[in-house]
C-alpha cells in the first residue's frame, strides 16, 4: 500500500501548478483549466484520505469518495458556465485575454 504522504505530495504539487496557472496566465480558457487542475488535486487528497482512514472515528471509506463526486459535479457545472461566459466575451470583445477585457469599467 502506498503511504498517504505520497498522495498528499502529489496533490500539493498539482494544486501549486494550478495556482501558478491561475495567477500567471492571461487567457481565460487556461485559467479555467488551471482551476480544474486545482479541483482534481483536492479530489486526489480526499480519496486518498478516505482510503487510508477507513473506520477511524466517524469517517467511513465512502465519505471522501462521495465528497469527490460532489466536487466533480460542481466542477462540471463551473466549466459549462465559464465556457459560456468566455464564448460570449469572445463574441463581444474578440479576445479572451483577461487583461484586455474591461467590462466593469465605466
Amino acid at each position: 500500500m502506498v503511504p498517504l504522504t505520497y498522495f498528499q505530495l502529489l496533490s500539493a504539487a498539482l494544486f501549486a501548478i494550478g495556482l501558478y496557472g491561475v495567477l500567471a496566465r492571461r487567457s481565460a480558457v487556461l485559467i479555467v483549466l488551471s482551476i480544474e487542475l486545482m479541483l482534481n488535486a483536492v479530489n486526489i487528497n480526499l480519496i486518498a484520505a478516505a482510503s487510508h482512514m477507513d473506520g477511524v472515528g466517524r469517517f467511513s471509506n465512502f465519505d471522501g469518495q462521495i465528497i469527490a463526486i460532489f466536487v466533480i459535479t460542481i466542477a462540471a457545472a463551473e466549466v459549462g458556465l465559464a465556457l459560456a461566459i468566455i464564448l460570449r466575451m469572445y463574441r463581444n470583445r474578440a479576445t479572451v485575454d483577461v487583461d484586455e477585457i474591461n467590462l466593469m469599467k465605466w
